[in-house]
């Protein structure tokens, strides 16, 4: 009888050090039971090529197009001096006074259009809840709504201009954009060097 007890109690005994080492396999503190060395954390899920892309600095000269769009891409002068070419008559006043001249370059729906922005079709003239931002030399901003260029809608054309009054702009300043409609100077973007794509329902309907 006594014997069977000894091995009863030997066999708890086996049986709590097997837990108390089971324990000891990863310490609370998250260090490794064998290097001690800080447990590694799951890496990151690698950026998408897309956003990678995106963020993949300008050089001097270059435009990006990109936002809500199926097919974001880059353009340069060079490219724009290759399409189709408008002019505008433009008067317009600015800090400098009241400026005369006439721009040549394509009309700035063209080179969205390209991009083939994502607008709901689900919604009537879905298209009328775009805004366009456009972005130029330090960090200057001018927004614009999808109407104002789309010739459905508008009947002045906004230009990705290429020249000022038959002189073409300097390759590493890049295009300037052009507001014939407009009375001031404000939205003439100049150096350009983005143009983004969206939509204003996250913003309405408040969302992040």
């Amino acid at each position: 009888m006594e014997r069977r007890r000894n091995r009863h109690r030997a066999g708890l005994a086996l049986a709590a050090g097997a837990l108390v080492l089971a324990g000891c396999g990863q310490p609370a503190d998250g260090k490794d039971a064998k290097t001690g060395s800080e447990a590694s954390a799951p890496a990151p899920a690698p950026a998408s090529a897309s956003a990678k892309a995106s963020a993949a600095p300008l050089k001097p000269g270059e435009v990006r197009v990109g936002g809500e769009v199926a097919k974001p891409y880059t353009l340069t002068l060079a490219d724009l001096r290759k399409l189709p070419q408008s002019s505008a008559p433009v008067k317009f006043a600015s800090a400098k006074g009241d400026q005369e001249h006439t721009y040549a370059g394509v009309p700035l729906y063209e080179v969205l259009k390209t991009a083939e922005p994502r607008f709901d079709q689900s919604k009537k003239n879905g298209q009328l809840r775009g805004v366009v931002a456009a972005t130029g030399g330090g960090d200057y901003r001018a927004v614009f709504a999808w109407a104002e260029l789309d010739p459905g809608f508008a009947k002045s054309q906004v230009l990705l201009a290429v020249s000022e009054d038959g002189v073409p702009f300097d390759d590493a300043a890049g295009p300037r954009l052009v507001v014939p409609q407009d009375t001031k100077g404000g939205r003439y973007v100049s150096e350009l060097n983005q143009l983004w794509v969206g939509v204003v329902d996250p913003v309405v309907d408040g969302a992040k």
